[in-house]
């Protein structure tokens, strides 16, 4: 007797979700709980699993459908897995199995996002190493693997597959123009959709300011590793510009507030929205309480956050909330940005890569040191230009001297 999967409850108010991909086929055994398919809401990836153990059946939906909570998407049926493999449903069946040289390693699962590096750079994905759930390829990995100069590209198309190849198309001057379209993730049409919101609605305005990385590069030098003998956890740059933040909202309060209609909601606490990479893009999970967090519990907090965007393992409660954003840009290369605002919040920290420049010392004197950029997004609506800069240059003297931030000044 086969056994229904169904789409699981997603979280509060959300009532659908989009097939990103199936993590099994039909006629693969599997072990209860093992996940089989990953669905896309508005914030986050989540997975579907096995109900009990089995064989997976026909497949109800494919990859790209939208489902509610509650649908019937496959089956899974008695037996191990030792049996030919389950016919598709009809709907899959109507579409082509494409062609050896258009899918590379059609065995793998591959997101639609790694799918797309894949083809785009012409590698062959199961010579890389997957770091993500299950060994799965991720876009870090592909990125990764392209940059280090080892990948070899794919049989071209109609190259040696020993299928006939389509008639030749003259080529452009320039070489190949190829185009690919694929379809945007609920994920990505969310963010899309809520950055022109805050665009449409907010009066943004940029603010920036440069911070000497010295004192705090030496405190880390120093610290680092009997803080991590100590908390089981690296001392990172964030914990620093946390708890900085925690200071300049507390002396601006307006940065850490928010408009709801006609009223102005100010916050006695600091629930830091902080930007994760994960494979499907960048994910806002929350430090709640920040004010009143340890620089080891930030640190761990953030990690948490990280390995868990990677895994596909954050929840919709990790992303609710927030007062107040902090993203860092350094870590891709960024120089300097104008990041937008996280709505309902009213303002975002842009932190940026360290360099190196020249600084006139208060002595008169020249030096290199490692500089690094701060921009504040925020609503004019709200935040004045006075308080912009003010709360900026709290930042700056915090990090300039992190002696503040044990003495709270």
């Amino acid at each position: 007797m086969a056994t229904d999967v169904k789409v699981p409850v997603l979280g509060e108010s959300i009532t659908e979700a989009t097939l990103g991909e199936w993590l099994k086929q039909p006629g693969d055994a599997v072990e209860a709980d093992e996940p089989i398919a990953s669905l896309e809401t508005d914030k986050v990836a989540l997975e579907v699993p096995a109900p009990e153990a089995g064989v997976l059946g026909p497949l109800q939906v494919e990859v790209g459908d939208t489902v509610e909570v509650g649908a019937v998407i496959a089956t899974i049926e008695a037996g191990n897995g030792s049996a030919a493999k389950a016919a598709p449903a009809a709907k899959a069946e109507a579409a082509p199995a494409p062609a050896a040289s258009e899918e590379p390693a059609a065995s793998m699962t591959l997101s639609p996002a790694v799918r797309r590096l894949v083809l785009e750079h012409g590698v062959d994905p199961s010579k890389i190493s997957g770091t993500g759930k299950d060994g799965r390829l991720t876009k870090d990995d592909v990125e990764k693997y392209v940059k280090s100069g080892t990948s070899a590209p794919l049989v071209e198309k109609g190259a040696a597959t020993g299928a006939e190849a389509p008639a030749a198309t003259p080529a452009a001057a320039g070489g190949n123009r190829n185009e690919e379209r694929v379809r945007m993730t609920r994920l990505r049409q969310t963010v899309a959709k809520r950055l022109k919101d805050a665009q449409d609605t907010a009066a943004l305005l940029t603010t920036f300011n440069d911070v000497d990385m010295t004192a705090v590069m030496e405190t880390r030098s120093k610290y680092k590793e009997l803080f991590a003998r100590k908390h089981g956890v690296k001392l990172g740059f964030m914990g620093f510009f946390a708890k900085a933040a925690c200071l300049a909202l507390k002396d601006v309060p307006a940065v850490n507030a928010q408009i709801d209609g006609e009223e102005i909601v100010y916050h006695d606490y600091v629930d830091i929205s902080v930007a994760v990479s994960a494979p499907n893009g960048l994910v806002v999970p929350v430090i709640r309480n920040a004010e009143a967090m340890s620089f080891a519990d930030v640190e761990n907090t953030i990690g948490d956050f990280g390995k868990r965007a990677k895994d596909g393992t954050l929840t919709m409660a990790d992303m609710k909330g927030g007062t107040f954003t902090i993203s860092n840009g350094g870590v891709f290369g960024s120089l300097m940005s104008t990041p937008i605002i996280n709505p309902p919040q009213s303002a975002v920290l842009g932190l940026h890569r360290i360099e190196k420049r020249p600084v006139v010392m208060p002595d008169g004197s020249i030096q290199a040191r490692p500089m690094m950029y701060l921009a504040l997004s925020y609503d004019h609506r709200l935040i004045d230009g006075r308080e912009a800069v003010t709360f900026l240059v709290r930042i700056k003297e915090a990090i300039e001297d992190p002696t503040r931030l044990l003495i709270d000044l």
